[in-house]
């Protein structure tokens, strides 16, 4: 992902340790043909987390959990793979928190979380270092829709694994971690 698409920004020296961060509450991977194609964690929001103050500012009086390292193979975007993976994180709203999420302002990734209804919260910018400031754009996971409102049809995805009872996804596993 990195070479490919430069995500993460900065490449981290422990990756195993930037998936499974301390503030970790949830993951998520994305299969397809049985290889992992994708991945998104929920984490705890922390003080420096611009997102989660846009958020607060709004006086919604529900806490923010950070939907962080959204990722999808560049052979599997396109399948609906990622938008399942945003669904599942948006199931945190059982929960009692409202997911949050911020992206470099220049990334075309922006216009992938407005398809998906999220709410775009403004721009911020972040120190990332001594001297660099960086953009950020922040959303807030779509408000429920009225109980009333019928649900769409899931999205199929060829090569993705099938059961009968079970609408066709490609989001199916969650990871076996999860920090105590």
């Amino acid at each position: 992902m990195h070479a490919h698409s430069g995500y993460p920004v900065n490449w981290p020296a422990d990756p195993a340790g930037w998936l499974t961060p301390p503030t970790l509450l949830a993951a998520w991977v994305a299969e397809r043909d049985g290889r992992t194609v994708g991945h998104v964690a929920l984490c705890r929001a922390e003080d420096g987390d611009p997102a989660p103050r846009s958020w607060a500012a709004r006086g919604s009086g529900v806490p923010a959990v950070c939907v962080n390292r959204l990722f999808v193979a560049p052979e599997a975007r396109g399948l609906g793979g990622g938008a399942d993976l945003m669904e599942r994180a948006v199931g945190a709203r059982s929960r009692g928190l409202h997911p949050v999420l911020e992206v470099v302002a220049a990334d075309p990734a922006a216009a992938f979380y407005a398809r998906l209804g999220w709410q775009d919260l403004g721009v911020v910018d972040q120190r990332w270092g001594p001297e660099r400031v960086v953009p950020l754009r922040c959303f807030a996971a779509p408000r429920p829709a009225p109980r009333s409102a019928p649900r769409p049809a899931p999205r199929s995805a060829p090569g993705s694994a099938s059961r009968p009872a079970e609408p066709n996804r490609l989001a199916r596993k969650r990871t076996p971690y999860e920090p105590g």
